[in-house]
C-alpha cells in the first residue's frame, strides 16, 4: 500500500482520531435479524462485526434503539434509558460495546433531543394539566382565531400544531403528531438531557450523531412564516449556539468523543458557527445542500457546493461527506447509474466521497452497490413522511397514481430495505418475514457474491479505506478543483507537504476526453487506484463513470 512521508500536522489542522475515521452507518432494523421476527437487532450487529472489520471502517453509527412506539422508526423515543425489545437489551448492548472495542472500532449513537414520543412519561405529565411541573418541558400555545397559533408546517404534517382537548391548548411538533418538541428554554429539561447523555457515555459509547440538532431553538414569539413550505424557519434560530455551547461545557468536553450534528438549512457561513474549533460546540456536521437540495445529479452544482464548504471551513472546522443514508435514496440509483454501469458508478461515487475533504460515511449496503427500490403500491411503504404526504395530496382531490409516482424517487424507504447478505431467501437478512420487503435484486447484489469477486465494489471500498488510513493527504490535504465548469468531469488535487494526489472522475455514460491528464502526464508518479483496467489507449480519455487516483 502506498504510504506518503508522514510529517507533523500543523497546529491549524489539529490532528484528531475522529477526523481520520471512516464511519459506517448501521440502520440496525434492516441490517441482520437473529430472532426471526423480521427486524434486525443488536445481536445481528455483533454477528457482522468481523465483516465490518474486514471492510476497514473505524466508527459504527447506530440509528436509535431506545424504547419507542416506533411511529418514526425509533426517532420517537419514549424512554431514553431503555432499549426497545426489537433491538435487544443491556446485556446485548454491553457485549456489543466490548466486541466493537476489542476490534479497535468505535460506536456513536443516534440521539434525538429535539422531540420525544407522545408516549414519553415527560409528555404524559406535561399534557395532564396546565400547572403540571413538566408542562413547560414542551411547547404549548393558545390557538388564534379558532385555529393553530401560526401557519408553520411540520416535516410530516400540514401543521406543526396539534390540539389537545384535555387542556384546550396546542402543542408544537416539528415532525409527526406523535413527536412533540421539547422546550429547550427550560433549564430543568436541559439538565435532564445532559444527565442522560452522560449515562450513555459512561457506558462506553464514543460519541453522538445528534438528530436535527439545530432545531432546538425556536423563533421568539412564533410569528407566521412568509412561506410556510420552506421549513427553514424551524432551524438556526437565536439561542441555538448558546444551547450547544452549554451542551459542550456540561457534557462533551469531559469525554474523548466524536459529535456530529444533523444540521439542515445551512451553508458554510452558518455551518462554521456549529463546528469551528474555537466555538466549542460540535466537531462536525451533516449539511444537506446535496442530499436534500439536489434532487438529481448536477455536476456543476455539486462542485460549487464542495468548493464553498471547503473554503468556508478550511483551517477551522470539519465537514462530512455522504450522498445517501436512511433518509435518502441510495446513491447509485439517485446520483449514479444502477443499470449498465452500476459497478463502475458505485466505485466512482465511492472514490469521490472518500477523496473529497471531510469525513466519509458509508451507509450499509453502499459498499456492495445496493440500489434503491420501487415497490408497486403505497401499501408496501412504511415511511411516515411519504404516507402522510400521500394522504395530504390525495385528500386535495389529486390522482392517487400521480401522487404515488411523484413521491417514489425520494421515499426514505428506498434506502431502508434489508441488507443483502446472500442469495438465499430474504437475502439472508431474516428467517421470518422482513418488516419491509426486500429489494428483488438481492440474488445478484449481495455480500457473499461481493466477497468472492476480487473486482467487486466491496474490495474497491476496502482499498479506499486502507489508503485513507495510510496517507494523511486524504484526510488533511489541501483541496483544489482543476475542472471548473465542466458538466461531466471532476478533476481535483489533494496536497499535503510534498505529497500531491490527483483524482480524475467522469460522471457520465459517455467516454470523455480529458486534456488535464495530458497537462499532468509528466508529473504522474503512479496510478494508485482505478475502477477500470489500465489501458494505454485510453490514457487521456475517461470511460463511462471512470475514476482514477494518481500520485503526482
Amino acid at each position: 500500500m502506498l504510504k506518503t512521508e508522514q510529517k507533523p500536522i500543523t497546529d491549524q489542522l489539529k490532528k484528531a482520531w475522529w477526523k481520520e475515521a471512516v464511519v459506517y452507518q448501521i440502520y440496525w432494523r434492516s441490517f441482520n435479524d437473529t430472532t426471526g421476527n423480521g427486524f434486525g437487532d443488536l445481536e445481528g450487529v455483533i454477528e457482522k462485526l468481523d465483516y465490518l472489520k474486514e471492510l476497514g471502517v473505524d466508527v459504527l453509527w447506530l440509528n436509535p434503539f431506545y424504547d419507542s412506539p416506533d411511529v418514526d422508526n425509533g426517532y420517537d423515543i419514549s424512554d431514553y434509558y431503555a432499549i426497545m425489545d426489537k433491538a435487544g437489551d443491556f446485556n446485548v448492548f454491553n457485549r456489543l460495546m466490548t466486541e466493537v472495542h476489542a476490534r479497535g472500532m468505535k460506536v456513536i449513537m443516534d440521539l434525538v433531543v429535539n422531540h420525544t414520543s407522545d408516549q414519553h412519561p415527560w409528555f404524559q405529565e406535561s399534557r395532564s394539566s396546565k400547572n403540571n411541573p413538566k408542562r413547560d418541558w414542551y411547547i404549548w400555545k393558545d390557538g388564534v382565531n379558532g385555529g393553530p397559533p401560526n401557519n408553520w408546517r411540520s416535516y410530516f404534517a400540514p401543521s406543526a400544531w396539534e390540539w389537545e382537548e384535555q387542556t384546550n391548548q396546542y402543542y408544537f411538533h416539528s415532525f409527526a403528531v406523535e413527536q412533540p418538541d421539547l422546550n429547550w428554554e427550560n433549564r430543568e429539561l436541559r439538565e435532564e438531557i445532559y444527565r442522560m447523555m452522560r449515562f450513555w457515555l459512561d457506558k462506553g459509547i464514543d460519541g453522538f450523531r445528534l438528530d436535527v440538532i439545530n432545531l432546538l431553538a425556536k423563533q421568539a414569539g412564533f410569528p407566521d412564516a412568509e412561506n410556510p413550505y420552506t421549513l427553514d424557519y424551524l432551524g438556526n434560530n437565536p439561542g441555538i449556539h448558546d444551547f450547544l455551547h452549554e451542551m459542550h461545557e456540561e457534557v462533551f468536553k469531559h469525554y474523548d468523543i466524536m459529535t456530529v450534528g444533523e444540521i439542515p438549512f445551512v451553508g458554510p457561513e452558518d455551518g462554521v458557527l456549529y463546528v469551528g474549533e474555537d466555538r466549542e460546540e460540535l466537531h462536525t456536521l451533516f449539511h444537506f445542500e446535496v442530499a436534500d437540495d439536489m434532487p438529481s445529479w448536477d455536476m456543476r452544482r455539486f462542485k460549487e457546493i464542495q468548493k464553498r464548504w471547503y473554503e468556508g471551513l478550511k483551517g477551522c472546522g470539519w465537514n462530512s461527506q455522504f450522498l445517501n443514508n436512511h433518509d435518502h435514496t441510495r446513491q447509485v440509483t439517485r446520483y449514479g447509474n444502477d443499470g449498465k454501469y452500476r459497478v463502475e458508478s458505485a466505485k466512482q461515487l465511492g472514490m469521490m466521497i472518500h477523496t473529497l475533504p471531510g469525513i466519509p460515511y458509508v451507509y450499509q449496503g453502499e459498499e456492495i452497490g445496493m440500489t434503491g427500490v420501487r415497490f408497486p403500491s403505497i401499501e408496501d411503504y412504511n415511511d411516515v413522511a411519504m404516507k402522510n404526504k400521500y394522504k395530504e395530496e390525495v385528500d386535495k382531490g389529486r390522482d392517487p397514481e400521480e401522487v404515488f409516482e411523484e413521491l417514489l424517487p425520494l421515499s426514505r424507504d428506498n434506502s431502508r430495505t434489508p441488507m443483502h447478505w446472500t442469495a438465499e431467501r430474504n437475502a439472508g437478512f431474516t428467517s421470518g418475514t422482513p418488516w419491509i420487503k426486500t429489494n428483488p435484486n438481492y440474488k445478484d447484489i449481495n455480500v457473499e457474491r461481493a466477497l468472492n469477486d476480487s473486482n467487486s465494489v466491496f474490495y474497491f471500498y476496502k482499498t479506499l479505506i486502507e489508503l485513507r488510513k495510510n496517507n494523511d493527504v486524504m484526510v488533511y490535504g489541501d483541496f483544489e478543483d482543476l475542472s471548473g465548469q465542466d458538466e461531466h468531469l471532476y478533476i481535483y488535487k489533494r496536497t499535503l507537504h510534498s505529497t500531491t494526489w490527483l483524482i480524475a472522475l467522469n460522471h457520465s455514460e459517455e467516454e470523455k476526453e480529458c486534456s488535464l491528464l495530458k497537462d499532468y502526464e509528466t508529473s504522474f508518479d503512479q496510478l494508485i487506484l482505478s475502477n477500470y483496467d489500465n489501458d494505454e489507449n485510453k490514457r487521456y480519455k475517461l470511460r463511462p463513470y471512470e475514476a482514477r487516483l494518481y500520485s503526482i
